[in-house]
């Protein structure tokens, strides 16, 4: 046979073999990114809960459930707390480079203008978006929701990992929403007597004042939310006079009110409702912060279910002291480890902002 004419019969026999195999890659599938698919709501952002429990991706998802989840009736209860929307678009991100699938891409792309509408004006978030009932309204640090946000946009902004995907699509918008989102950050610091302290859980939106949430979440300085906010601060390559001031004062408060030689244990107690208990013991070179400060006198708060101050720890009752972490140890590698390294790094900035008789210093190991 002539070598040209058997070239042009196999062609179309090599194509029509090798077409499936093309379709099946570029269609590549995984079935938690599916279902990321699936559960994105109307506004582009996640929920934390499916049908009242946590969200589990790698549930295999009924033809009802899907049905539901595609009507248009659907509640839409986006957030950004317990990690939902911003977990979503990064698992996304990481899918779409694994499988080259621009579904995942695209979803993530929604997700990202999700976070980006959700933000107000003076630059936080709520924790919840659309939906304002109850406490949702209120510009969130509880659990880190806010401050996970601004590490995401930052992010993007530095073509960091999986979000470099979307530095050209979303660069310009993150950056002016980490910009918005930083001057927040800066304003919601409590200032008690003048001096400039931590960061609440939540806040008003509107007066960006300390607010309640649930019933035992009062207006407080809420020391692990603050570890997470000082984090993102001390990120920044070249920080403001406002940022390192505002590092300066929480790192100050964090070591003037270090618990020293005390330790949390949790035991067993079977006299108590639980079955266990949790004691605080003494433990020499140990430290111990307390979860939440009252915004009065600064001092360790602690709150039942009804909202009512308890004055100690073991007043409590049995079931709110084992089943909450009012005790911790969350500034422990923020002071040893990371803000002796941020002071390295950022010394001449900080001393051009230091009166020449308070030299910054990194905080003293116990």
């Amino acid at each position: 046979m002539n070598t040209a004419l058997h070239r042009v019969i196999r062609l179309p026999l090599l194509l029509a073999l090798c077409l499936p195999a093309l379709q099946a890659q570029a269609t590549q599938t995984e079935p938690v990114a599916e279902n990321m698919l699936l559960l994105q709501t109307a506004s582009g952002g996640w929920s934390k809960h499916h049908q009242g429990k946590a969200v589990d991706y790698g549930h295999t998802f009924t033809d009802a459930e899907r049905a539901a989840l595609r009507a248009p009736d659907r509640r839409d209860d986006a957030t950004i707390d317990n990690k939902a929307t911003t977990l979503e678009i990064v698992a996304l991100l990481e899918a779409h480079q694994r499988t080259g699938n621009a579904a995942y891409l695209a979803a993530a792309q929604r997700g990202v203008d999700y976070l980006l509408a959700a933000q107000y004006p003076n630059g936080g978030w709520p924790q919840y978006y659309p939906d304002r009932s109850l406490y949702r309204h209120q510009v969130t640090f509880n659990d880190d929701a806010m401050t996970r946000v601004l590490e995401l946009l930052q992010d993007i902004v530095e073509g960091k990992g999986a979000l470099a995907q979307l530095t050209p699509t979303h660069g310009e918008r993150a950056r002016a929403a980490l910009d918005r989102g930083i001057a927040c950050v800066l304003a919601t610091q409590v200032r008690i007597d003048g001096e400039l302290t931590l960061w609440a859980a939540q806040y008003d939106e509107a007066t960006l004042q300390p607010a309640k949430a649930r019933s035992y979440e009062l207006p407080s300085l809420a020391v692990a939310e603050s570890v997470g906010v000082m984090r993102l601060l001390m990120r920044q390559p070249q920080p403001s006079p406002q940022v390192l001031t505002a590092v300066e004062a929480g790192a100050r408060w964090l070591e003037a009110h270090r618990m020293r030689d005390l330790a949390r244990r949790k035991i067993d107690a079977p006299g108590e409702e639980t079955g266990q208990d949790v004691v605080i013991v003494a433990e020499p070179g140990a430290s111990l912060w307390a979860r939440f400060y009252d915004l009065q006198h600064q001092q360790p708060m602690f709150v039942n279910r009804e909202g009512e101050q308890v004055a100690r720890f073991a007043d409590m009752p049995n079931e709110r002291r084992v089943g909450y972490a009012w005790y911790g140890v969350w500034p422990e590698k923020l002071l040893q480890q990371e803000l002796p390294r941020w002071y390295n790094t950022h010394a001449e900035a900080l001393r051009a902002i230091t009166p020449a008789h308070a030299e910054p210093r990194p905080p003293k190991r116990p």
